[in-house]
């Protein structure tokens, strides 16, 4: 905006974007589509190029371990496992409910709760192996202990480095 001399007002009227948006972004508290971000870049001279490259991601040492345990769980969990893991599951949902205090602990357990109850498989799964913030935080008070033989978390965490 600085190199083309557009101000936020300008900008609005030339994209259809609305102003609070535009602001809301540049302060860094709202986030744009790819297609309102190349809007907003076509309007002042420039195309944006999204780049798809994998990334690792950056991971404590708890949050590795965690990540290749409940990675594990995501490769056994089909229909059947989840059908027998499920009064393990539901046992570890009332013990965490008794124990966890604060946000955003307490709604995950819910989350947690609802997935099993539902059998979302493609939701737990996302969950069990997903990067984001989202599912790292979920696995803080994952349901799913109990549920690896020793020998299985044995060889994953050995894995860890």
């Amino acid at each position: 905006m600085l190199e083309t001399g557009t101000t936020q007002s300008s900008l609005s009227r030339l994209s259809g974007v609305r102003q609070p948006s535009i602001s809301g972004f540049l302060s860094e508290k709202v986030e744009m589509s790819d297609d309102q971000l190349d809007r907003l870049l076509c309007c002042m001279g420039f195309r944006l190029e999204v780049v798809r490259r994998p990334v690792v991601p950056e991971l404590n040492r708890s949050e590795r371990r965690s990540w290749r345990l409940h990675r594990q769980l995501s490769i056994m969990l089909t229909r059947e496992t989840l059908d027998e893991w499920r009064p393990t599951l539901d046992l570890n949902l009332d013990r965490l409910s008794e124990r966890v205090t604060g946000q955003p602990h307490e709604r995950n357990l819910e989350r947690w709760r609802e997935l099993v109850e539902r059998g979302d498989l493609l939701g737990l799964h996302r969950l069990l192996t997903g990067l984001d913030r989202d599912s790292i935080e979920m696995r803080e008070v994952s349901p799913m202990s109990g549920l690896l033989t020793q020998e299985q978390r044995r060889q994953v965490l050995e894995q860890v480095s």
